[in-house]
């Protein structure tokens, strides 16, 4: 895996990333709806990247000024919380006009992600702040403090700078703020599998190794665009491996919980914390493996140790 310098947690003005802590309904809509509406008075590009349930909630009260917000439903947008920060939040702030501060809500966590997905979540939470580092962007996060379990919220609060809490508008310094900490904390080894189908590759087994992907996902039940996804993951992983990552690698492939599982580990070292969430410019070439799995990959999961890197997908069946 490529090997380059990490991005800094550095301050954070202008950027401004608060969590907003709700218990009900009537809390979550007194804390974004003014959020939205401040925005389109100032004439700002306000976007809305939360799950449907709350999207249409917000669609609904804002009426016709609905139509002058980008909204996303973020259990289809966000599924993969590494798909986030480069398909969800940079895709929308990234095309805004220079000058003009960037709304977003973004609604990465809710009740009922798996405890793999919320790992790969926290991280992103915690990596927004190196992501929009200096830019003139805001990114009001809810979370649901009624639902969601105490570890989450003591998470929010390390991940954020600031914090609203339910019934106020007032941001309040989080006095745990500590987002490298969470980016640490959850880059733990990935649970073993008991079985899988293996694959050791080098550059001269390179291309059969997508081949035994494929085969081996289409025979777990994987069929069209989702095979062809898990082809194309499978070719950027292993090409990274052989280019970065010291020249080999091993691939495995098993089925979990109605997904097709892809894992590719070398001996590479990848420091770079926002490897894979950074979008690419257009004319650079290369750089793109991580970031193209991300983005099409139902679920990515990444851990760096000292002894190499794996990258694991899920693609659902």
């Amino acid at each position: 895996m490529t090997s380059t310098v990490t991005e800094p947690f550095g301050p954070l003005d202008p950027f401004v990333h608060p969590a907003l802590f709700y218990r009900d309904e009537q809390d979550y809509l007194d804390g974004t709806l003014p959020f939205v509406r401040e925005g389109l008075e100032a004439g700002e590009p306000v976007a809305v990247a939360v799950p449907g349930k709350n999207l249409a909630l917000i669609r609904d009260a804002l009426g016709d000024d609905a139509t002058a917000v980008r909204l996303l439903d973020m259990r289809e947008a966000g599924r993969n919380p590494g798909r986030i920060i480069p398909g969800v939040l940079r895709a929308f702030a990234d095309v805004q006009p220079a000058g003009r501060r960037v709304r977003i809500i973004g609604e990465p966590i809710w009740a009922g992600r798996s405890d793999t997905e919320y790992a790969a979540c926290a991280q992103h939470e915690a990596l927004i702040n190196a992501a929009f580092r200096g830019r003139m962007v805001t990114i009001l996060c809810p979370y649901d403090v009624a639902r969601l379990p105490e570890h989450v919220v003591a998470d929010a609060h390390a991940t954020h700078p600031t914090v609203i809490h339910p019934g106020s508008r007032a941001e309040r310094e989080s006095d745990t703020y500590a987002p490298e900490d969470v980016v640490t904390r959850y880059n733990e080894p990935l649970p073993p599998v008991q079985e899988a189908l293996t694959f050791a590759f080098d550059s001269d087994s390179l291309p059969h190794a997508r081949h035994v992907a494929v085969g081996e996902g289409a025979r777990l039940g994987l069929v069209g665009v989702k095979l062809d996804d898990l082809a194309l993951a499978t070719a950027e992983l292993t090409t990274n491996s052989v280019v970065h990552g010291g020249g080999s690698g091993v691939l495995r492939v098993w089925a979990e919980d109605g997904y097709v599982v892809c894992e590719v580990r070398d001996d590479g070292h990848l420091a770079d914390v926002l490897a894979g969430r950074r979008p690419v410019p257009r004319d650079q070439r290369g750089g793109r493996g991580i970031l193209l799995v991300n983005l099409i990959a139902d679920l990515v999961r990444l851990h760096r140790g000292d002894s190499g890197t794996t990258v694991r997908c899920w693609f659902a069946r």
